[in-house]
């Protein structure tokens, strides 16, 4: 396998279209139509972690964070991430990175976390928005079932729990071909009334491409009418943080403990306790001081982040207990995911786990 036919298995699992706009994900370093000798999976693509792909004969690392965030001006190996880069170059390792794209999944790093805790009935935290857009489309009865069908296996029409999902309505449509045409129906200059099928579909927005290759390749007539419309639908099963309720009800210091010891978290820092059960729990892996309200408004007993200020522990409210369990520990479990994940989609080479701690931070 080339480098390059690794990408699509890596966006099965985190569509890159996921990831928020400030990120920077995929294909970092490297070239893609190199062979792969071996995938080294890890959290931060630090130097030392480009030490372990060389040892281990590893050409392919894919990291939970982007070594590169922002804009690089100069690389000459001043700071860690510009000595990095310049190491996968010399090496010929390429960098592949998902972050949000994985954080946004519903399998992803949030529902990681749950699972961790053992709650359940879990949802989004934060929907994505403007994720969602409408095709419609106008055919013959005859060939409705083709078209919708090829929309449905391109991805179209799903629904939450539900897919083949469609609306469909009987019209007339008319038209008159001009001396270039050459009508499925009807001949050059006639107008033709016809019978005909309006189809709805929506779709997630980046399998556009190959939605619309699926409806011409599908329909009869010679040109495709048709329509595509942006939706303020918010997407219930992509987005950021997750809430879930745990099975039995805990008091405050029995749920830090449960969290301190099944996310191995050095220490965990949290607002006043309420002296208050809890039982339905809000998680956002990483820095998540942004989802404060989001967690109060959904009714949670309790939200698990990282990087909270001083002062953002104010944002609480006597509402819920917020708790920072620290930055690497709410997405220490994601390159287990990532490893699991591919191994079982790629059985020809190998397929490593890092053993770098990347975490920075260190406690006594």
């Amino acid at each position: 396998m080339k480098i390059k036919d690794i990408f699509p298995i890596l966006e099965e699992m985190a569509p890159l279209a996921y990831a928020e706009d400030f990120d920077n994900v995929g294909l970092l370093v490297g070239n893609a139509e190199n062979d792969t000798t071996g995938i080294l999976v890890c959290h931060d693509a630090l130097e030392s972690v480009i030490d372990e792909a060389i040892t281990k004969n590893c050409n392919l690392v894919v990291c939970f964070h982007p070594i590169l965030f922002s804009g690089l001006k100069k690389i000459t190996g001043k700071n860690y991430v510009e000595r990095a880069i310049i190491k996968a170059i010399k090496n010929d390792i390429a960098i592949y990175a998902v972050h949000t794209a994985l954080d946004n999944h519903p399998e992803g790093v949030n529902k990681i976390v749950c699972d961790a805790l053992g709650l359940k009935n879990t949802k989004i935290l934060i929907p994505k928005e403007n994720y969602i857009r409408k095709l419609v489309t106008y055919t013959i009865p005859e060939n409705a079932d083709e078209v919708r069908n090829a929309l449905f296996n391109a991805g179209a029409g799903s629904i939450g729990n539900y897919d083949n999902c469609s609306f469909n309505s009987k019209g007339i449509g008319t038209y008159m071909g001009n001396e270039h045409s050459n009508p499925e129906i009807g001949e050059r200059f006639e107008f033709v009334q016809a019978d005909e099928i309006k189809i709805e579909v929506t779709f997630e927005k980046h399998l556009e491409t190959k939605i619309l290759k699926a409806l011409f390749q599908s329909h009869t007539y010679e040109e495709v009418a048709y329509e595509i419309y942006d939706l303020k639908n918010q997407h219930q099963n992509i987005g950021l943080g997750m809430i879930g309720e745990l099975e039995t009800a805990m008091n405050e210091n029995d749920f830090l403990a449960l969290v301190k010891d099944r996310m191995q978290a050095g220490g965990i820092r949290h607002s006043q306790l309420l002296q208050k059960p809890i039982q339905k729990v809000a998680v956002l892996g990483g820095s998540g001081s942004f989802a404060i309200k989001n967690a109060i408004q959904a009714g949670a007993d309790a939200f698990l982040t990282a990087d909270l200020k001083y002062h953002q522990f104010y944002e609480a409210e006597n509402q819920l207990l917020l708790a920072d369990i620290g930055h690497f520990e709410s997405e220490r479990y994601t390159k287990n995911y990532i490893v699991d994940f591919l191994r079982k989609k790629i059985l020809n080479f190998a397929i490593i786990f890092s053993e770098e701690n990347t975490n920075p931070v260190k406690y006594l």
